[in-house]
């Protein structure tokens, strides 16, 4: 019997899972460090979105049209 496709995951699909959990399963110290990975995660992400924005800006300023 062949075995079965991989499953494609969405882009955020593994996020929006992660928000439905159940915390209520977690112990205090696997909370804390739920805590880190998704600070780490914000700042990982907002280096991200520092980049994509600085270069947006870079090319507005290159291919807008100069006014004076």
């Amino acid at each position: 019997m062949d075995e079965p496709a991989d499953v494609r995951i969405g882009r955020g699909q593994r996020l929006a899972e992660a928000v439905r959990e159940d915390l209520e399963l977690y112990a205090v110290a696997e909370l804390e460090e739920r805590i880190r990975v998704l600070e780490s995660e914000i700042a990982r992400v907002r280096a991200q979105l520092d980049r994509k924005q600085a270069g947006r800006a870079a090319a507005d300023a290159l291919f807008s049209p100069r006014s004076g």
